[in-house]
Order: C-alpha cells, then sequence, then structure tokens
C-alpha cells in the first residue's frame, strides 16, 4: 500500500502524497521530537519536512526503503533546525552578556540530563546515537540512513560514548 502511495506520489498525485503524509506524519513528528527535544521545535521540523517532500518525493527512487529516506529527509531537517536555533540562541546570549554585562556562561549545562548531553555532540555522533538508541535501529539500518558503513556508525557510537562521559561528569561537577 505505501509503495504504491508512494509511487503515485512521485508521479505528482496529490492525493496519495495527502495520505502518504498523513500516514507518516506521526513517524516524522516521533524522530523530529527526539532530535529536537522540544515539542514547538519538532512540529517546525515535522512541518518542515512535509513541505521538503512535496518536492523530493519526486527524486525518490526506491534504492532503499521510503522509511530509510524519510529518516534522512527528516534528520536534515532536524539538523537545519538545530543549527537555526543555536544561532537564535547564541544571539540572545551575546545580547544579555551586552545588556547586563556579566557572562551568563553555561548554568544550564549543569541540569542538562542524558539526551541533553547527546544533543550537543557533533553532528555524526549525535546523529548515530540518536538512530541507535533513541531509534532502535540496527548499525546497518543506521548507515543506510546516513549513508556510510556501518563500522563508521560504531566508530561514532565509541567516540560518542567517551564524549559523553565528560560531558555528563561535566555537567554534575
Amino acid at each position: 500500500m505505501e509503495t504504491e502511495l508512494v509511487e503515485k506520489a512521485a508521479q505528482g498525485d496529490r492525493q496519495a502524497f495527502a495520505a502518504l503524509v498523513k500516514s507518516r506524519y506521526d513517524f516524522i513528528h516521533a524522530v523530529a521530537w527526539r532530535w529536537c527535544g522540544d515539542r514547538q521545535d519538532a512540529e517546525d521540523v515535522a512541518q518542515e519536512v512535509c513541505i521538503r517532500l512535496a518536492s523530493a518525493i519526486r527524486g525518490f527512487k526506491g534504492a532503499s526503503r521510503f522509511s530509510t529516506w524519510l529518516y534522512s529527509v527528516t534528520l536534515n531537517a532536524a539538523r537545519d533546525q538545530m543549527r537555526k536555533r543555536r544561532r537564535a540562541e547564541w544571539r540572545d546570549a551575546a545580547y544579555m552578556r551586552e545588556k547586563t554585562v556579566l557572562d551568563t556562561g553555561s548554568a544550564e549545562d549543569d541540569t542538562e540530563d542524558l539526551w541533553e548531553a547527546v544533543r550537543q555532540l557533533p553532528d555524526k555522533q549525535r546523529d548515530a546515537v540518536l538512530l541507535i538508541y533513541g531509534e532502535g535501529l540496527s548499525h546497518a539500518a543506521a548507515a543506510d540512513v546516513l549513508g556510510c558503513a556501518e563500522t563508521t556508525i560504531s566508530w561514532h557510537v565509541h567516540e560518542a560514548r567517551k564524549r559523553l562521559k565528560v560531558l555528563l561528569r561535566d555537567a554534575a561537577a
């Protein structure tokens, strides 16, 4: 059923596209929420993914499963949203420091939980950890989503564990 919807949507069938988006919206939103950790950001990402799908669906050639491809589209939108949010937070923090002549530092970092620490990892490590532990994918499936070798995923997870130990230890101090 989904394969047929994807094919029709890729050919420009609006009803098939609407049905596909409706059937996958909860999946997209759940993935976005795990990546962003914020309800509003997740909603923004899910909406952005739906908008991107309107044109991107034509490029889906079926070389991988649709869900794998959809993970990639959602991941890219989540990355864009997180970059946008970081830029806004940096601007806001700079404004507050300037306004109050007080360096706010990273007091909030001390109270962040594990997933917040994961979101601080470099992109490739964060993505690997979220796909493996957040989404429950195998290393092979995560490698398909990220377009790299399975051993690369294992290496990113290994490096992420080392970095998380430091981040969590620093947060607890």
